[in-house]
């Protein structure tokens, strides 16, 4: 299969594909202090003028709105999706927060140390790479016989593709599974620069983290609000039948709780500090 993957990525190149699209398979830890892994896969497309990191499951969400004509089906991310110029740090990260969308800039430059250890992925030869990048060490393994500088998320910058990325602790594991070729770049309007088809707002890291916080403060406020607001309907929230105000309140703190626990980024130092 391994094979496969790397002459279907070559014969790729000879046809002058519009979009290379390949599909990572992340294993990750929510909460670090766990053995636990959740699997999610995640799509990195290379465009002519971009490239376009966000998860796979929101081409199907897309896929359904789109039949629809409508903004309807909903979607929400574990991570950022991201949206950089080729060759290029600079990343338009766009993030989930409640039921908001925010989008804010980040330079991401990655000084990586190449070594000269090598190891077979199937066919495939690949080359060792270590870095330090969001408060993590990273060992990066890279095919330099595929001439693209990217990998998944913000790693990119290494003289061929990533093929497999882990940090030191074993808390995300990405290993590319597949790639397509697409004659023509895929529009994402719909699930990256918009959420429901509005745009998201624009703002700094700063605000962001602000924003994060105020979630964290009172992660059901628009909920409670709405149960005030129509007192003879039934409201479900986290499992549990709501039927009087006061419940809210052991809700918000059940809540906190499971965010305190999976409060571990990418970016372990930009995880939120909870109080």
């Amino acid at each position: 299969m391994k094979r496969i993957l790397l002459l279907l990525i070559m014969m790729s190149f000879c046809i002058n594909a519009q979009t290379q699209r390949f599909i990572y398979e992340l294993q990750f830890k929510m909460d670090s202090t766990q053995s636990r892994y959740e699997k999610i896969n995640y799509v990195l497309d290379v465009n002519p003028k971009d490239v376009k990191f966000y998860e796979y499951n929101y081409l199907r969400s897309d896929s359904i709105n789109k039949a629809t004509g409508r903004y309807d089906h909903q979607y929400g991310g574990w991570f950022p999706s991201l949206k950089r110029e080729r060759n290029s740090n600079k990343n338009q990260n766009y993030e989930l927060i409640g039921h908001d969308m925010f989008s804010f800039p980040s330079e991401d430059k990655i000084s990586w140390n190449l070594t000269n250890e090598t190891k077979k992925f199937g066919e495939n030869t690949l080359q060792k790479a270590t870095a330090n990048f969001g408060g993590r060490s990273w060992v990066a393994w890279f095919n330099k016989e595929v001439n693209i500088s990217e990998g998944p998320y913000k790693f990119r910058g290494l003289p061929g593709l990533i093929f497999r990325l882990e940090d030191s602790g074993s808390n995300f594991i990405f290993t590319l599974i597949k790639n397509n070729n697409l004659k023509e770049t895929y529009d994402t309007v719909g699930f990256v620069e918009t959420y429901y088809g509005t745009k998201p707002l624009e703002v700094s890291e700063k605000v962001r983290n602000r924003k994060k916080l105020d979630f964290y403060n009172d992660p059901l406020q628009d909920m409670r609000r709405d149960f005030k607001e129509n007192m003879q309907g039934e409201m479900f929230v986290m499992g549990t039948k709501v039927t009087k105000a006061e419940q809210f309140n052991d809700l918000t703190k059940k809540l906190q709780e499971m965010l305190r626990k999976s409060n571990n980024p990418i970016e372990r130092d930009k995880a939120m500090k909870y109080e």
